[in-house]
């Protein structure tokens, strides 16, 4: 009995001393290393970063720059105005408020005038499409309005869209084609007026757009233009603030004078002031218009003279010459 009690107690120990053992062999988690810090960040990284950042602000703040610069870089060009503070009947003329080119709910985008000529007027087989200039509205053409209806011809006159009564919308080349195609539409099909009986006329930007619209439609009678811009995009491409972005992929404006008037082959009237220093000075023919290959007219307006007399006597001679309404 004493031996095995004496083995019991040797095996009793003896797990003891294995699981001293096989503790002993267990290793405590590893603590932080002596000396170790919190995590190290590259300097190269941080300016990578810095750098990034700025970059990213830049390229934003540009882009934000190039926005407000398309939205609002029509306004160094085109100065419409809503107010209207002249009508035809202000120049003793009778006239008929007209709307066309309506949208789908039935609203004119386009609002003007309608200026029949007088019932024994010489011309009054035709119809003169005006398209005024880049200032104000139709309020401030109304003498151009008068001359045209002491040659004897009908007139009708109206405003861009963004311009006077008619339908808001930012003013652009575009724009202006559209509504001088639906005033020609107008005339045609509404009023049932041959194309061969209209004759474009145009002052300041209008006279760019009219020579325009007279290469595109050959059919018409006539086109007649009054101090053309040359450049007239050079108010918004000039602008110091063009140079900060890239404003000729921005703005699709051209108006390009040169190129419609190679194209243009219909009759064209050219008025330009005479505005020499002495009369012994010959002034200089208009560049564009020495590129109208076709059937030509240049009148020089003198303002020591009567300027609406000059204007309704070219026009009688240049109206007498064009060809038969075909």
């Amino acid at each position: 009995m004493a031996s095995k009690k004496k083995g019991l107690e040797i095996g009793s120990r003896g797990p003891g001393r294995g699981g001293e053992k096989a503790s002993a062999g267990k290793r405590a988690p590893a603590g932080p290393s002596e000396g170790s810090g919190p995590p190290q960040v590259s300097g190269r990284w941080l300016l990578g970063a810095v750098v990034l950042t700025i970059g990213a602000a830049i390229f934003c703040a540009w882009c934000v720059l190039c926005l407000l610069y398309w939205q609002g870089s029509w306004q160094l060009l085109y100065h419409p105005e809503s107010v209207l503070r002249r009508t035809p009947s202000t120049a003793g003329l009778a006239f008929d408020a007209v709307g066309f080119a309506a949208t789908d709910a039935g609203t004119p985008r386009l609002a003007g005038w309608w200026i029949p000529a007088a019932p024994d007027a010489p011309f009054r087989r035709l119809t003169v499409l005006f398209l005024h200039g880049q200032d104000g509205n139709l309020g401030d053409t109304v003498d151009a309005f008068a001359r045209l209806h002491a040659a004897g011809v009908n007139v009708l006159a109206f405003d861009y869209r963004g311009y006077g009564q008619s339908q808001f919308v930012r003013p652009s080349e575009a724009h202006w084609r559209q509504d001088a195609e639906w005033a020609i539409e107008y005339l045609t099909g509404t009023r049932h007026v041959a194309p061969g009986a209209i004759v474009l006329d145009g002052t300041g930007l209008g006279a760019n757009l009219a020579l325009e619209e007279a290469a595109a439609h050959p059919e018409l009678a006539g086109v007649i233009v009054e101090r053309p811009l040359p450049d007239p995009m050079g108010a918004i491409f000039g602008d110091a603030r063009a140079r900060m972005v890239p404003a000729r992929l921005l703005v699709r404006d051209r108006y390009d004078l040169n190129v419609a008037a190679t194209n243009v082959r219909v009759p064209v009237l050219w008025f330009a002031w005479d505005e020499r220093p002495a009369a012994r000075v010959v002034p200089h023919e208009p560049g564009a218009y020495g590129r109208i290959a076709g059937r030509k007219m240049l009148v020089w307006l003198s303002p020591q003279k009567n300027v609406d007399m000059q204007i309704v006597d070219a026009l009688a001679r240049w109206l007498d010459e064009l060809p038969p309404q075909h």
